[in-house]
């Protein structure tokens, strides 16, 4: 830890000078202090959320990383953008935000829409890498959602939608990395008629003179007036310095404490339940120790508000010190066991932002993936948060909305044996638990183990019931559990009762050496929980 700590203690002085104050408390800002970190009640309980990764990068809709990809020759993104807006040295992102009206956005409709799904928690994007900010930004005057694009407070408009729904609420932050991650837009075409023709990376305001974006600095925006990063040009170098090392150029001191100053303004403004930030441990570390104020500010802010510590933090590519100071996010992946601490899965029925072309070829996950994936997760001591993607527009498309309702139908017959649960002795058996794909970076494990099958249980409890979801229908009515063979070390007791969620109705059952034969009712659903006495 010395020598991370050594990188930014130049830094210190400085941050402490201007801007936000970091609220005292129990937690100061460093790892040691915030290991005093205990998960809330509500998210243990809660299991499952959905998220709207939400903002002028769907207006677009051509997927995910737009306004870095449409800076990068050759790329998908590039190509769509030259067919549909123009080369980028002359329609930059900055004019696509312009385009981004949200002119069709319900939030109370689609919160409403989500919690008849079953989520019990929402997220909703406060700011992309695209450096944005959809809320009313006191450090990102000119830059935000009320004075660009929709001219709207998508973060006000969100969170008096999931306070009327009774959801908790929580902010996704991602601009931490613009300062890199949109690098691309410094660069020129090497080849066409546009060759050497810088893109719009480096306009000042001094270049807005009879521009619809006359008076603001586009500086401000995408935070180019830097040097390239080593190997820049090689486009995979932002994932390896993603963790601020090999060659990355380093934030000023400007920067990070700008950083510091929108997120403890987002909190203090909006009051979350939840952050989520894109960023390997907090934002900004090592280089600064932005992120880890911004965490003792928080939970300070949580006890002395609410009395007790009821936020959450989510951090990827997590130490097991680190495990200890927020909940773990694994990204489009799950854990391969029960985990010791709460943590959290984060995935997307389709691209983070909206893709027409996933709709297009109908390649959304189906609502069987996902509650598939949400049982397997629970079991292991984890919850779900999903991505719905939104349309620039601000709607969802009917597909979507087929599987959210679907999604809802399972969940409100079998939500028991979701809600409130806790890890049994062990999480599962079953074919799938072999060899099953390891976790990589964030985490991108997702897919890649065996199909479930109607061997495949998954177990929970709560209060005096075990709860064994079978992943699959068998074929012919009848599933056995071996973890609950008569002599089980996991199962000593009798087993006197075994039944659907929701209903008093017993199912016939035997008991033997082999294990727990259970016959089924006609096809409930797949993912069939059995509540067991």
């Amino acid at each position: 830890m010395a020598v991370p700590a050594l990188l930014f203690s130049d830094r210190l002085a400085a941050f402490s000078g201007s801007g936000e104050t970091m609220l005292k408390g129990p937690f100061q800002p460093n790892w040691s202090s915030l290991q005093q970190y205990r998960t809330p009640e509500w998210f243990r309980d809660a299991k499952f959320g959905i998220w709207a990764h939400w903002g002028p990068q769907c207006q677009p809709e051509a997927g995910d990383w737009y306004a870095r990809h449409m800076y990068i020759e050759g790329y998908r993104q590039y190509k769509f953008h030259l067919q549909k807006y123009g080369h980028p040295s002359k329609f930059g992102f900055k004019d696509v935000i312009n385009e981004w009206k949200a002119e069709s956005w319900e939030p109370e409709a689609l919160v409403d829409l989500y919690k008849r799904a079953g989520a019990k928690y929402f997220m909703a994007l406060a700011n992309h890498h695209d450096n944005l900010d959809l809320y009313n930004s006191k450090y990102q005057p000119a830059w935000n959602s009320l004075k660009v694009g929709p001219k709207k407070d998508i973060i006000g408009g969100w969170v008096k939608a999931a306070r009327n729904q009774g959801l908790h609420f929580g902010v996704s932050v991602h601009a931490a990395h613009t300062w890199s991650w949109m690098e691309p837009a410094q660069r020129a075409d090497k080849e066409g008629p546009y060759a050497g023709v810088p893109y719009d990376g480096k306009l000042t305001k001094k270049d807005g003179t009879g521009k619809w974006w006359n008076g603001l600095d586009p500086q401000d925006l995408y935070a180019q007036n830097h040097a390239l990063s080593e190997n820049s040009y090689d486009n995979g170098a932002i994932h390896r310095q993603w963790g601020w090392g090999n060659g990355v150029c380093p934030p000023t001191t400007a920067y990070c404490e700008k950083f510091y100053n929108r997120t403890i303004d987002l909190i203090d403004k909006y009051d979350p339940d939840m952050i989520y930030f894109d960023d390997t441990a907090l934002p900004l570390w090592p280089v600064s120790d932005a992120g880890l104020r911004i965490a003792a500010h928080f939970y300070n802010r949580s006890i002395k508000t609410r009395k007790s510590l009821e936020v959450v933090i989510n951090g990827k590519i997590l130490d097991e010190q680190q495990r200890q100071c927020m909940v773990w996010d694994i990204e489009r992946g799950q854990s391969n066991s029960v985990e010791p601490l709460p943590w959290q899965t984060d995935t997307c029925i389709g691209d983070w932002h909206y893709d027409r072309e996933i709709y297009e070829r109908k390649g959304y996950k189906s609502a069987k993936m996902v509650i598939q994936m949400l049982v397997d997760i629970v079991s292991k001591n984890g919850n779900l948060l999903l991505n719905i993607p939104v349309r620039g527009n601000g709607t969802i498309d009917e597909q979507e909305r087929s599987i959210v309702e679907e999604i809802g139908q399972w969940m409100s017959a079998n939500g028991e044996s979701i809600y409130g649960t806790r890890p049994w002795k062990v999480f599962g058996e079953g074919p799938s638990l072999e060899g099953a794909a390891p976790l990589s970076a964030q985490g991108f494990n997702e897919g890649k183990g065996k199909p479930y099958t109607a061997a495949d249980i998954r177990f929970v409890t709560k209060g005096n019931s075990l709860y064994a979801t079978v992943m699959e229908f068998p074929d012919n009515g009848k599933v056995l559990i071996k973890s609950l063979a008569a002599g089980s070390p996991h199962y000593p007791g009798t087993i006197s009762k075994v039944s659907l969620p929701g209903s008093e109705a017993p199912l016939s059952f035997s008991r033997t050496t082999e294990g727990l034969t259970v016959e089924l009712p006609v096809k409930p659903f797949y993912a069939v929980p059995l509540k067991i006495s």
